[in-house]
């Protein structure tokens, strides 16, 4: 069969390519049905991940984030219609002691390989997770971006010390309010505290237990263990300002993204005796345990709705550009392409 991927080929243009798919394979065929736009993916469209990485990357399908439904599966695992969730990440090798989105070899969609903005996906079975049949499609568009703050929640269960009385997450965007949200739900007992630069952001964190803007923290808050979810040149205030805050051997867990080296105030990462906890993306184990997660408690899929910013139809590509050019000044929430091309 011939499938019509859509690749950026440069900054705020995109094409159509024709590849030629065999049907008579053990890869499950997905037809995309909703993909929701990520910072990363904004990058690449506006051309801010800088010449070299474009050039190297480029032309590429992007999206790392999105559901669909199966229309072809030989081996008979998923039935035709079955909605599910994929899995952008494609590990090549299994090592004990490397979880597989950690793995150098592993191929990544949408960063350096076609991610899913295509007629049909071709994946591999481990590479789906079925849905529930009732969850708001919408929502699950960006179970990728929640699965992150699943494997750095479990990260952190695996690596920091016992005593969480008191958790803070610092950012006020769609990653910090999931981090938070789910550890709300994981620990109902501690005191959970978002650090936030904007208010009427801070105003959507309805079940954490406090808020405050990042230039009014009182001087006498202690936290256990922190979330960073700022990103960008802002990690490296939000970093240092949880240094200030954490109780001596607390663990700080990283999940914002920085194209710039951030610098720390080792001096007090020492004296007390901080653990740093690097996270980035996730692997199938994640998917699994966030999908149970919305299946056993439906009122985090209500909470996640807060976060759909804006639902653009796609039909043609005009529709696609209009979707990333609306993302960009989009001030809360998520964009999702219902993918109708």
């Amino acid at each position: 069969m011939i499938n019509q991927v859509y690749r950026l080929v440069s900054a705020r243009q995109f094409e159509v390519t024709y590849k030629d798919k065999i049907l008579q394979s053990d890869q499950v065929v997905v037809r995309p049905e909703y993909l929701s736009i990520c910072a990363a993916d904004q990058r690449y469209y506006t051309g801010t991940r800088g010449k070299e990485a474009m050039s190297a990357k480029l032309p590429m399908a992007l999206i790392h984030e999105g559901i669909g439904k199966v229309v072809f599966d030989r081996s008979g695992q998923f039935k035709v219609g079955t909605r599910v969730v994929m899995i952008p990440n494609t590990p090549m090798a299994v090592d004990e002691y490397c979880a597989e989105n950690y793995l150098r070899s592993s191929k990544f969609r949408s960063s350096g390989y076609d991610g899913f903005m295509q007629d049909y996906v071709f994946l591999d079975a481990d590479r789906l997770v079925e849905l529930p049949e009732d969850i708001n499609p919408e929502v699950a568009a960006f179970t990728e971006l929640i699965t992150i703050a699943t494997h750095s929640i479990t990260r952190f269960e695996s690596k920091a010390h016992g005593r969480r009385d008191v958790l803070g997450v610092w950012g006020d965007g769609n990653l910090g309010y999931i981090t938070s949200l789910l550890l709300k739900k994981k620990y109902p007992n501690s005191k959970i505290i978002i650090f936030g630069k904007n208010q009427y952001k801070l105003d959507h964190f309805s079940f954490v237990d406090e808020t405050y803007q990042i230039d009014e923290i009182p001087k006498d808050i202690t936290i256990d263990h922190a979330f960073e979810a700022v990103g960008g040149r802002g990690s490296e205030s939000a970093i240092n300002q949880i240094i200030d805050h954490i109780y001596p051997e607390g663990s700080i867990s990283i999940m914002g993204v920085s194209e710039y080296p951030v610098q720390m105030n080792t001096r007090m990462i020492l004296e007390k005796g901080i653990t740093l906890i690097g996270s980035s993306r996730s692997g199938r184990a994640d998917f699994i345990h966030t999908v149970d997660l919305m299946k056993e408690y439906p009122d985090i899929v209500d909470y996640l709705a807060t976060l759909i910013g804006t639902v653009q139809s796609v039909t043609t590509i005009n529709d696609i550009i209009q979707a990333f050019e609306n993302d960009l000044t989009v001030s809360w929430g998520k964009t999702v392409m219902a993918w109708k091309i």
